[in-house]
């Protein structure tokens, strides 16, 4: 799995916003939280299969006082509630001029994820819907799966290596590749 190839997929990554919930910028009200269609069924076929699922969020509203970190969580609870226990969740709470190393397009967070499960990031795999996701995983060396939505420009889609027409179809790349194409 990975950029290689060859390392077996040990853990999946998700962007939170416009890729397992609807996006609504700014977000600080858990009952505006929608999932993304099967979104919860996607998750559940990769917990089944025991490989570890965790979220990789910018969250400049923090940064820019739109945001309380408090709220940011109780949206990241509601989304739980929702759509089942995730293993992972970091946070990047940084405007952009900050220039940050966890700041998506930055590999900060891809990173850290990795040390925290102890994989390395060929082992893993970053789904997101837009080109600092697919970016920040290239730059770590993890393998990234984007799924367009109508935020997403067209070069962005054009430069991403891999591109699932929806979530459920990111995961199926992903577990075809780790039953070597025999997963249906």
């Amino acid at each position: 799995m990975g950029t290689s190839g060859t390392a077996p997929l040990r853990a999946v990554f998700f962007d939170r916003d416009g890729t397992l919930i609807h996006d609504v910028p700014y977000n600080a009200d858990p009952r505006r939280v929608r999932p993304m269609p099967r979104a919860r069924e996607s998750l559940q076929r990769l917990r089944s299969r025991g490989i570890p699922i965790g979220v990789l969020s910018n969250q400049s509203g923090i940064g820019r006082g739109i945001l309380t970190a408090a709220e940011v969580v109780a949206v990241n609870n509601r989304i739980e509630q929702l759509l089942g226990p995730l293993d992972l969740w970091i946070i990047c709470p940084h405007v952009p001029a900050d220039r940050c190393p966890c700041r998506k397009p930055a590999p900060g967070m891809v990173l850290k994820a990795c040390t925290t499960l102890g994989v390395s990031p060929s082992e893993t795999a970053l789904i997101g819907d837009i080109g600092s996701d697919m970016e920040a995983a290239q730059v770590s060396g993890s393998r990234g799966i984007l799924v367009p939505t109508p935020a997403t420009r067209a070069a962005e889609v054009a430069a991403a290596i891999d591109v699932a027409a929806d979530l459920e179809a990111a995961v199926d790349l992903l577990l075809k590749a780790v039953a070597g194409g025999t997963e249906s």
